[in-house]
This record gives structure tokens, C-alpha cells and sequence, in this order.
């Protein structure tokens, strides 16, 4: 190493460390995941699609927030009723030519919590969107990037469902 890089290495590691030393300094934490109220450990989900983008991103985020999953809905402390999950697209907006060039993919959710047999989240129901470009030279492209934004919908719509369920405290 030349002197002048082996000076700015070791200026560049003199900042970090004393960039560590202030986060730490300061009580900063990584925000982990807030864990279920007691009350809610045990829950039974009712849909009619297991196999939906959301019920899969729903079992992931419930089971990571230390809830334990039973398919017996009378053993449950919680139960979460899907009456709705619905995925898909619509045209945005087209070219002179009639070609579609933008599309909104949209994932809806209608659902309710009862809690020891008592309905404490009345149904309730969620939409997000995104909006994406299309290129109809890009088909494969466009296509994976429409499966990507609905699974990050159903994420952001389960997040949406636990963070109801930890609003019970």
C-alpha cells in the first residue's frame, strides 16, 4: 500500500469506528418484530384459499411473531376470518395504438378477528396497489415483475393483519 491510501484506510476505519461507538452510545437497537400479545399465542386461520400469495405471507409473519398455528378453530385464542382474498390487474393507461402501456395490479382482503368467540375486529377490508410500466417487448420481464409486486402487497397486507392483531394489548 502506498502512504497515502494506508492514510485513508485508516481515516475511513477511525470514522466508522467511532460511528459504531456513538449508535451504540446512544441505546440504538435493530428493530426486530414485536411478538404477539399473550392473549392471541394460539390461532386459527379460516379462508377458503390456502394456497393464495396472502395466506402464505399471513402463516409466515404470524408464525414469526411467535404465534403457534392450530387447525382446530375451537382450540384457537384468536381466530382471523378470510372471507375475501382477490389478486389482479387492470389497464392504466394505452397507447395510440391501442396498446396497453401501464397497469395497476391491486390485492384485496376482507377479513375479521374474534377473539375467545367474540368479534373484536368487525370485517374489515384491504386494498393496496402498485402501478407498473409495460413493454410488450419485455413480456417475461413484465410478467415476473407483476408476481413480485402482488406478493409484496399480500407481505405488506399481512403486516397490516399482525399489526391488528398486536394493537390487542
Amino acid at each position: 500500500m502506498s502512504r497515502v491510501s494506508w492514510s485513508t484506510w485508516l481515516s475511513r476505519s477511525h470514522l466508522l469506528l467511532c460511528f459504531a461507538l456513538l449508535l451504540t452510545a446512544c441505546g440504538f437497537q435493530p428493530r426486530g418484530q414485536a411478538q404477539l400479545p399473550a392473549s392471541v399465542k394460539t390461532i386459527h386461520v379460516s379462508t377458503g384459499d390456502r394456497y393464495s400469495p396472502f395466506y402464505r405471507e399471513l402463516i409466515t409473519a404470524l408464525r414469526g411473531r411467535g404465534a403457534t398455528l392450530t387447525k382446530d378453530a375451537d382450540k384457537a385464542d384468536a381466530v382471523i376470518h378470510i372471507s375475501r382474498d382477490d389478486s389482479g390487474q387492470r389497464v392504466l393507461a394505452v397507447s395510440t395504438r391501442n396498446v396497453p402501456t401501464e397497469y395497476d395490479v391491486y390485492y384485496t382482503v376482507r377479513y375479521d378477528i374474534a377473539v375467545n368467540g367474540a368479534v373484536v375486529f368487525a370485517p374489515q377490508t384491504l386494498t393496496l396497489n402498485r402501478d407498473y410500466a409495460y413493454d410488450a417487448t419485455e413480456v417475461l420481464g413484465k410478467s415476473r415483475e407483476e408476481t413480485v409486486l402482488r406478493e409484496a402487497l399480500a407481505a405488506d397486507l399481512a403486516g397490516l393483519v399482525t399489526r391488528r392483531l398486536n394493537a390487542l394489548n
